[in-house]
């Protein structure tokens, strides 16, 4: 018995060997650059913080409540818990000890110093594609930081996913490092647009379909947020969040702001526009527009089930009629104010139709505001109706505006509203 035992012991090492070994071309050790390349100017920390900015580092980086940056931040996965580090320039807890280049392999690579393998939850497959002068001035920006003393604390990852070995070989199989390569017939507007989208912003991360391994696919063809609760509608698909029939205007508006004439922003997007992208320029945000519009099709338009019961319209009419017209209009056309979007149309709203109906559960459950922005201070908000709708009754309101004003869409039953009832929001 000690034998077999020793046997598939020893078989598991040389399977771990060959995975470590067999990941490591999966990163490209370009040659150190000097410490003159990367100058802490006031320029190039200004177009760090921008640059942060853009990333949404913060967001990930920061603890409810805490120092900007100083880590701590649980990240909840299907794998376990993941902590986000410190990247204050503090000696002892952050990167107060890191070189540029050593910044620049954590992006590029993945890879940490000493060589420790970090995982996917800091999405290096995207950030791989950023520049090196962009690196650079990312680094000079978090070296300018106040150095926060906040030890880091170590990721809780069930067996066999908290293994090195596991980790290099799912690189192997989903992971490919490369800066964005340009692409000079669509020009500079869409170049820029798909850098910031597919690499800095990492935009793949949520609105992109992840495996039961945890890696995205190639498309921005949705998928569901694990564990917060939440759906990133595809943005390649006109009958979900494609933008391809917006105008471009609208979507720079939605990006700046968090509302437009067509539809507003919730749940965790609302936190990315109030923290990075509405500090966007109108020339990047605009890049942006530019490169979702152009994003092919999703290829098989869904359909939606049988027709819902009569009854169920009939009730979901007269709760829209109490709770929600108001706003929302009769018509569902939404209203404005002084000229700008306040509440958002329901009448050919795709967030609205699509076949998980996770999101407008969520948002009659629980309500919500659109981020307050520069463009937008003071949203309207919505208020939740969980406290005076029960399971039916808010299945019967959903299900009623996914099925007016042409919408058209599955109906929603009280135990799919009952799974999100006592999920918490964040």
């Amino acid at each position: 018995m000690r034998r077999v035992v020793l046997g598939v012991i020893a078989v598991l090492v040389l399977a771990a060997l060959v995975a470590v070994v067999a990941a490591w071309p999966r990163a490209e050790f370009i040659p150190a650059r000097s410490r003159e390349a990367w100058v802490p100017s006031p320029a190039n920390i200004a177009r760090g913080a921008y640059l942060a900015r853009a990333g949404d580092c913060m967001a990930c980086h920061t603890a409810r409540g805490g120092t900007p940056y100083a880590g701590a931040r649980a990240l909840a996965t299907p794998f376990g818990t993941v902590y986000a580090p410190n990247i204050t320039p503090d000696r002892a807890t952050g990167i107060g000890t890191w070189t540029a280049d050593d910044f620049w392999h954590a992006l590029h690579n993945g890879i940490a110093p000493g060589g420790r393998l970090l995982y996917p939850a800091f999405p290096y497959p995207n950030t791989t594609k950023i520049t090196r002068d962009d690196a650079d001035a990312l680094y000079a920006y978090l070296r300018s930081l106040p150095p926060a003393r906040q030890p880091n604390r170590a990721h809780a990852l069930r067996f066999p996913y908290d293994s090195q070995a596991v980790l290099a070989g799912w690189r192997l199989l989903y992971f490919k490092p490369g800066v964005y390569a340009p692409q000079p017939a669509r020009g500079t507007d869409w170049n820029r647009g798909a850098y910031l989208v597919d690499g800095l912003g990492h935009c793949g991360a949520c609105h992109s379909a992840r495996n039961d391994l945890g890696a995205t696919g190639a498309r921005l063809s949705g998928g569901a947020i694990p564990i917060v609760g939440w759906y990133a509608p595809a943005l390649d698909a006109d009958d979900e969040a494609g933008l391809g029939q917006w105008d471009r205007a609208d979507i720079v508006q939605l990006l700046r702001t968090g509302v437009a004439p067509r539809g507003a922003v919730f749940g965790p997007m609302a936190e990315v526009v109030g923290q990075s992208l509405q500090y966007l320029t109108e020339a990047d945000a605009g890049a942006m527009a530019t490169y979702l519009k152009s994003l092919p099709p999703e290829p098989a338009p869904r359909r939606a089930g049988a027709p819902p019961p009569d009854d169920v319209m009939k009730a979901g009419r007269a709760l829209y009629g109490h709770h929600c017209a108001d706003c929302h209009g009769a018509d569902g056309r939404g209203t404005s104010v002084a000229g700008k979007p306040a509440y958002p149309p329901l009448a050919g709203n795709g967030a609205l139709t699509m076949p998980d109906p996770v999101n407008a559960i969520r948002i009659v459950l629980n309500g919500g505001f659109p981020p307050s922005t520069s463009g937008n201070p003071r949203p309207f908000g919505m208020p939740p109706h969980s406290p005076v709708l029960d399971d039916t009754e808010v299945a019967a309101v959903v299900t009623y505006v996914r099925n007016s004003w042409g919408n058209a869409a599955p109906a929603v039953t009280a135990p799919e509203v009952n799974r999100w009832r006592a999920v918490p929001l964040d």
